[in-house]
C-alpha cells in the first residue's frame, strides 16, 4: 500500500502532515528516509518508522467501549453525545457493532472490520447477547416459560427463543426490583424492554455484559474502553466462522 496512507490509517498524522513528516526526513522505510507519500510498502516485510518508533500496521482495530447511559450509539448526533466521542481513534470506518438504547449501558464492540460487524448481528448467525437486567416487580416462572416460547411484541413474528434467569427477586412490595439475566440471539428495536412489557413488567436498568464470546471487562468504568486482547479478537473471529459452516 501507499506509505502515506499506511501512516494515516495508523494515525502516525493527517495525509498533509505525512507528506511534511516525510520532506523533513522523519519517516524512514528499511532504514531509509529516501522516501516518498507515493511508495508502496509492504507492512507485513518492511520496517516503517516515524520520528523513530516503529509503526506496527492494522488492517482492522477492535475497541471494547463500557458504554454509559445518556449517550447515543451512532457516529454523530445533533442532540446528545455520541458513543464515538469517547473513542480517540478517528480512522475512517471504525463504527459501533449494533445499537444500545441511550439509557442502557454496557458492553459495545467498536471495529472497521465490516464483516465482523455484520455476522455479530445477523440473526442467522444466532450469536448470543446477554443483558443484566434489574425489572420492577416479582419475575415469574411463567415469565420465564413465555420468554422460552417466544413473545409478541408487536413485530410480525414472534421473538426467537430466549433464556431469562432471575438472579434476585424483588419482594412483593410496591417499588421492588428483580435482577435478573437475558440471553437473546437476535437485536430487534428496545427488544429487552418491549419483551418484558409483553409480560407486564417494567425495565428500570439495563445492561449488556457479554456478546457471543467477548465478555465486558469489569474493570472498565463507563465511558472506558481499550483495544480487544489478541484471544478476545481471535475468539469472536473463530466464532463467525465456526456459525458459518454451521448454516
Amino acid at each position: 500500500m501507499r506509505l502515506d496512507k499506511l501512516l494515516a490509517d495508523m494515525q502516525a498524522g493527517t495525509r498533509s502532515q505525512i507528506k511534511q513528516y516525510i520532506r523533513q526526513g522523519r519517516v524512514t522505510v528499511d532504514g531509509s528516509s529516501k522516501v516518498s507519500p507515493k511508495q508502496q510498502v509492504d507492512p507485513d516485510t518492511q520496517t516503517v518508522c516515524c520520528f523513530g518508533k516503529e509503526i506496527h500496521y492494522q488492517k482492522y482495530v477492535y475497541y471494547m467501549l463500557n458504554k454509559p447511559a445518556d449517550c447515543v450509539t451512532a457516529r454523530q448526533d445533533a442532540v446528545h453525545k455520541t458513543v464515538m466521542d469517547y473513542i480517540a481513534d478517528k480512522r475512517k470506518g471504525l463504527s459501533p457493532v449494533g445499537r444500545l438504547d441511550l439509557d442502557t449501558e454496557g458492553l459495545l464492540l467498536i471495529t472497521d472490520d465490516g464483516s465482523l460487524s455484520h455476522n455479530l448481528l445477523s440473526p442467522a448467525k444466532h450469536v448470543e447477547k446477554v443483558y443484566e437486567a434489574e425489572i420492577s416487580g416479582r419475575v415469574t416462572e411463567a415469565d420465564i416459560e413465555a420468554f422460552r416460547r417466544g413473545l409478541d411484541i408487536g413485530d410480525k413474528a414472534l421473538t426467537k427463543p430466549a433464556v431469562l434467569t432471575v438472579l434476585s427477586e424483588g419482594a412483593v412490595l410496591e417499588g421492588a426490583v428483580s435482577r435478573v439475566r437475558v440471553v437473546i440471539t437476535e437485536g430487534r428495536y428496545h427488544q429487552v424492554k418491549r419483551m418484558f412489557a409483553a409480560v407486564g413488567k417494567r425495565v428500570v436498568f439495563l445492561k449488556r455484559v457479554a456478546m457471543g464470546s467477548l465478555k465486558l471487562d469489569d474493570k472498565l468504568l463507563p465511558g472506558e474502553y481499550r483495544e480487544l486482547t489478541e484471544d478476545e479478537r481471535d475468539s469472536l473471529l473463530k466464532q463467525v466462522i465456526a456459525e458459518k459452516k454451521d448454516l
